[in-house]
């Protein structure tokens, strides 16, 4: 049960009118922003179990 298109026209259409149209890329673009950041966060701890890993691996090799 997603949203429909209906209910997506809607939700910008009030955005729109609550912040304006000049509002509107700003708002976007900080959304963007905040999207990328959070995919980054959610990345980084996966990377940092794969250098821990990797790490112990070399040192029970020495």
């Amino acid at each position: 049960m997603g949203f429909g298109h209906w209910e997506i026209l809607l939700i910008i259409f009030v955005v729109l009118l609550l912040f304006g149209g000049k509002k509107f890329p700003e708002l976007a673009k900080g959304l963007g922003k905040g999207l990328r950041e959070f995919k980054k966060s959610v990345k980084e701890p996966e990377e940092d179990e794969r250098s821990k890993v990797e790490s112990g691996d070399r040192k029970k090799d020495q």
